[in-house]
């Protein structure tokens, strides 16, 4: 076994985070973004909220969203993490952060090493960098797309922060998106689902058994 960090998101269920919970993940996304079918309301979140509590990091996943709206998050589903995925700046993951006292990941988009500059800014600010696929042109969400981007991006790749890796991941690939991404935290979302926002619990436990047991390839 490894320390591998795993964070499962998009759950909405009682049974599938009680999923992930059994399986051990180290993390729990909740989606609060009306255009996702992943989308949670608040009270449905704090149930499920409270069933992680002290067991799981409580990760609130937003996009672009007002200061009204994430001081509602804060108040009533107390996460432990906000996860910005929208264009938020630099600034607005600092403002945040002092606000709420609560840490920050921001999601990344990448597809090409060029996209891996604006990291830095946000590592500066941010407790943890997510890096995810850009998404596909047609779609309207900026994650849960299940769209990947060259692992070897992220190899060696050093930055103020921990990173984690994002983006069309499964029980199937995640052990080669560990080795040659030399990441040790990892995330999933639409690689365990049996239809699109409907999370599946054997598949999450698959994953988070395979993810967890996963090795980084070293001397590369």
């Amino acid at each position: 076994m490894t320390d591998n960090l795993i964070k499962i998101c998009g759950l909405s269920t009682e049974e599938t985070v009680q999923a992930a919970l059994d399986a051990g993940a180290d993390m729990i996304g909740l989606v609060f973004f009306p255009k996702s079918p992943r989308h949670v309301g608040l009270s449905e979140a704090c149930k499920l909220a409270d069933m992680a509590r002290g067991k799981a990091d409580i990760v609130a996943l937003t996009v672009n969203m007002d200061l009204d709206g994430l001081s509602r998050i804060n108040e009533l589903v107390a996460p432990d993490w906000f996860q910005f995925h929208g264009s938020e700046t630099p600034e607005a993951c600092a403002a945040a952060k002092v606000m709420y006292k609560k840490k920050i990941m921001k999601a990344v988009a990448i597809s090409e090493a060029a996209d891996l500059e604006q990291a830095v800014f946000y590592s500066i600010v941010c407790d943890r960098i997510l890096f995810d696929a850009k998404p596909p042109e047609d779609s309207d969400v900026p994650g849960g797309n299940g769209v990947s981007f060259d692992w070897t991006l992220l190899k060696g790749l050093d930055l103020a922060k921990p990173f984690m890796l994002s983006g069309g991941l499964n029980a199937s690939n995640v052990a080669e998106a560990i080795a040659l991404s030399g990441t040790t935290a990892i995330d999933a979302s639409s690689g365990i689902e049996r239809e699109k926002g409907v999370k599946d619990s054997e598949l999450i436990r698959a994953f988070v058994a395979t993810a967890r047991s996963a090795q980084v390839v070293s001397g590369e």
